[in-house]
């Protein structure tokens, strides 16, 4: 449904997205995670026909280029930014976009996305006296507005609360159910892992890695770590075969707890793009 390749783009000496290439089947939720600044929110904007690239090709389905008015009507779009009016009410908002896209009966159409995010309550209130979580998910539903197969979700939870964070990953997760695709980027790895069918990890404009997250973890996890309590004290262990490590420590006797910490998307994402502060 998306095709990505080798696309690059430049601004004056920084290359922010330098030789990407990756592809996104239907139904599938592709993660696209990286630290501040390694070209994510680039790619998107890319992906979406909001900059050209100045090399490579991005093509939506078999409508071409993100250029093109006939992919962008098959793509929708939630920015890290809240794109939504404060003065409007909430129902009014996804009116006002179900009629520039021309869809018809707009009111039963913002009705309809506002009851999936569970703002149907809500529907009549500004959405300037939202709260952050509020805000994230009339985000969520303007970016669906006109029904569109290719979704870019940048950033969707960012500083919500956990209960609107639950609510923002069901309907991902039914989007994709539905066989929409649907590329999401996140800082939160328990995210990533819950949710997406695959992940590509970025820094610096390059895509390090591409894979399921088992895969991932297996490829780029490193060791487990197995932690034995007994009467003599505390015994971590770094290991590949932790199962291994408990059977001698418990062969051995004393034992009083045994705990296993085993490598995950985070310690992935740690060893491919490193520990270092980025601001």
């Amino acid at each position: 449904m998306i095709s990505v390749r080798d696309i690059r783009k430049s601004f004056g000496p920084i290359h922010a997205v330098d030789g990407v290439t990756f592809e996104v089947n239907a139904g599938e939720i592709f993660g696209l995670l990286g630290p501040n600044g390694a070209g994510k929110s680039t790619a998107i904007a890319l992906c979406t026909g909001q900059i050209a690239p100045d090399s490579g090709s991005i093509d939506i389905g078999d409508a071409g280029s993100p250029r093109a008015a006939r992919a962008r009507a098959l793509i929708g779009l939630a920015p890290q930014q809240i794109a939504l009016y404060d003065e409007l009410t909430a129902r009014e908002n996804l009116i006002f976009l179900a009629r520039v896209h021309g869809m018809p009966n707009p009111p039963h159409r913002a009705d309809e996305l506002l009851d999936m995010v569970g703002l149907l309550p809500r529907a009549r209130d500004r959405v300037g006296t939202f709260s952050g979580g509020m805000q994230r998910r009339l985000n969520l539903a303007a970016a669906l507005v006109h029904n569109p197969t290719a979704i870019f979700l940048d950033e969707p939870t960012a500083g919500v609360d956990p209960q609107s964070r639950t609510a923002i990953l069901e309907v991902v997760m039914r989007l994709a159910a539905e066989g929409r695709t649907v590329i999401y980027t996140t800082h939160y790895m328990e995210e990533a892992q819950r949710i997406c069918s695959r992940v590509a990890i970025m820094d610096r404009g390059r895509v390090l890695a591409i894979g399921t997250v088992p895969e991932l973890v297996a490829t780029h996890g490193g060791e487990s770590v197995v932690t034995v309590d007994s009467v003599a004290g505390q015994h971590r262990v770094r290991t590949r075969e932790p199962l291994r490590e408990i059977e001698r420590a418990l062969a051995e006797g004393g034992a009083t707890a045994v705990r296993i910490e085993q490598p995950d998307l985070e310690m992935v994402f740690l060893s491919l793009t490193g520990r270092r502060l980025r601001d």
